[in-house]
């Protein structure tokens, strides 16, 4: 059995059972992937995949479970990798960060400023996506980090870490009726078409839980993952904004105003997700602790090592 055999055997299983793109995906042919996962299934003495002819059409049960440990086994090798590399170098390496635009592009620039006048010789990737395409990035080992609010908690291959609680205003052009409310209502903004953003984002299902608390539905006109997106529309015209309150700059935002609306909505709260069985490097445990104060060091050990042991996690 030889790593480079898990390696294919995973990479095929992700790439849905097509070996041209697991083989495109590896630098590789797909007759060598073929043989080498078949000699993987002789010396193991069951199939891992289905097949039908020559074609990959499914994975067996056994198959799955031996996934699974596969999976498991090249993120081992791989921290080994990263041990080695811990205590050779400890200022470089590479920081693979998956997250949503909101959290890109207002959260964490003053936290990547301050990392890398701190680490300079460290690669920093950005890795943009839904929250669950960002969850499976971590749990893939293709990203060290997960940073969202929807979602990923429902990954239980992660460990999650609370980072800050947040809430949403209202965004409108100037002399928009709204500002003249003198305490805003939901009742009050379903008058109007809702620019805001797309289920799977930034605490969309707190939005919809607020206006079906009040027996409303809500008025949206137009979804966007994006919160520089919203802001356009609004502009424009075509509607009102809810908008995470962190997106709203007044010295940027000077063609639109901005009404407090924490007291409609239940506060959300932004999580990093790890990977159980990765093994982080020093300046990662810096990142985290930059971006959240009081998850230093010691306690985002003892969340690792307490899931590792069966620990449940509690947010």
């Amino acid at each position: 059995m030889k790593l480079q055999q898990l390696r294919y055997l995973c990479e095929t299983a992700h790439q849905n059972m097509n070996l041209s793109r697991a083989a495109k995906a590896l630098h590789t042919s797909q007759p060598a992937i073929s043989k080498q996962i078949q000699m993987l299934e002789e010396e193991l003495g069951v199939d891992v995949f289905l097949r039908n002819g020559k074609r990959v059409v499914g994975i067996t049960q056994p198959g799955k479970l031996i996934i699974e440990t596969a999976m498991r086994m090249l993120r081992d090798a791989d921290n080994l990798k990263k041990i080695a590399k811990e205590f050779s170098n400890e200022a470089s390496g590479t920081l693979t960060i998956a997250t949503t635009h909101t959290q890109a592009r207002y959260a964490l620039p003053p936290v990547i400023q301050r990392f890398t006048a701190r680490y300079p010789k460290v690669k920093l990737i950005l890795r943009q996506g839904s929250p669950m395409q960002i969850a499976t990035l971590v749990t893939s080992g293709e990203a060290d980090l997960a940073i969202a609010t929807e979602a990923i908690e429902q990954f239980h291959e992660l460990v999650m870490l609370p980072c800050y609680q947040w809430n949403r205003c209202i965004v409108v052009p100037p002399r928009h009726p709204l500002l003249k409310q003198k305490k805003l209502t939901l009742e009050a903004i379903n008058q109007y078409p809702i620019i805001t953003y797309d289920f799977a984002f930034t605490g969309r299902s707190k939005i919809n839980q607020a206006f079906a608390d009040q027996g409303l539905e809500p008025n949206v006109v137009l979804t966007a993952i994006d919160s520089d997106v919203i802001k356009t529309y609004v502009e424009l015209g075509l509607g009102v904004g809810i908008l995470a309150n962190m997106a709203f700059d007044a010295k940027r935002d000077k063609h639109l105003r901005a009404i407090d609306a924490s007291h409609l909505f239940e506060s959300s709260t932004t999580r990093i997700g790890i990977s159980r069985n990765s093994y982080l490097r020093g300046y990662i445990f810096d990142f985290i602790e930059m971006f959240a104060p009081h998850l230093d060091h010691a306690t985002v050990q003892a969340k690792l090592e307490g899931s590792k042991s069966g620990g449940a996690e509690k947010n």
